[in-house]
C-alpha cells in the first residue's frame, strides 16, 4: 500500500469541435509515476438532457463518476456541489457541506467513502486540499491541487503526505473538473446572495 507518492503533473485538454454536437469536451491528462496514466474528463458521455457529469480513469486508481442532474445544468460548462452524486469504483460517496460557515475549514465539503472521512477545503480559487482523516493505526493523507497556466499551458500540479490510498488520488484529482467556486469566501457570498434574491423573488412573485 502506498505511503508517499512522488509529486506529478496533469496537462489540461480540450476535444476537437464536432458538429452536431453541443458539448465541448475538456480534460487533464497526464501520468503518476506511482498510479500510471490519469485522465479526469468533463462533460462525460453520454451527453442527455439536464444532466452533466466529470469522470476519472487511471491504470492504478478506481474510476470515479461526479454527476449532477436538472433542468439548471444546461447552463453548466462543468457539474458544481449543488445536488450532486459521486460513486468511486462501485462504492458511494456521501457528500455534505455547510453552505452558511464563515471559515475557509467550515465550507469544506465533507465526505465519506468505506469508511473514511475526507475534507475538500478551497485554498484558494485555483487551488485545494483533499484530506482523509487520521485513524487509529492510519496517519491518514493530504492532497494539494494546484492548478497554473494559461491557455495550452495549463497545468495542475498534484503533491501528497501522509498514507496515500489510490482512492484518495482519484478523489482529489476528480474535482480539478468540478466548479469549486462555493467554497471559497467570495464564492460563498456570491452564492449567499443568490439563494436570498431567489427566495426574495419567489416570496413576492
Amino acid at each position: 500500500m502506498q505511503t508517499t507518492i512522488t509529486p506529478f503533473t496533469l496537462a489540461a485538454w480540450k476535444a476537437e469541435r464536432t458538429p452536431g454536437v453541443r458539448r465541448r469536451q475538456f480534460g487533464w491528462l497526464g501520468t503518476s509515476p506511482d498510479f500510471g496514466d490519469i485522465r479526469v474528463i468533463w462533460p462525460a458521455l453520454p451527453h442527455i438532457d439536464s444532466h452533466i457529469a466529470t469522470e476519472v480513469h487511471g491504470g492504478s486508481i478506481p474510476a470515479a463518476l461526479y454527476e449532477v442532474r436538472g433542468l439548471h445544468v444546461e447552463l453548466m460548462d462543468m457539474p458544481t456541489l449543488n445536488r450532486a452524486e459521486l460513486r468511486v469504483g462501485d462504492g458511494r460517496v456521501q457528500m455534505r457541506r455547510n453552505r452558511w460557515a464563515s471559515t475557509r475549514r467550515g465550507r469544506s465539503l465533507r465526505m465519506t467513502y468505506l469508511g473514511d472521512g475526507y475534507r475538500l477545503t478551497a485554498i484558494d480559487r485555483r487551488s485545494y486540499t483533499l484530506t482523509r482523516e487520521a485513524g487509529a493505526e492510519d496517519p491518514g493523507s493530504t492532497i494539494k491541487v494546484r492548478q497554473a497556466g494559461t491557455g495550452k499551458n495549463k497545468r495542475i500540479t498534484v503533491e501528497a503526505s501522509g498514507r496515500v490510498l489510490p482512492a484518495d488520488v482519484s478523489l482529489a484529482v476528480l474535482f480539478a473538473g468540478v466548479d469549486r467556486a462555493v467554497l471559497t469566501k467570495r464564492g460563498a457570498v456570491r452564492a449567499t446572495f443568490s439563494r436570498l434574491f431567489g427566495f426574495w423573488a419567489e416570496t413576492y412573485s
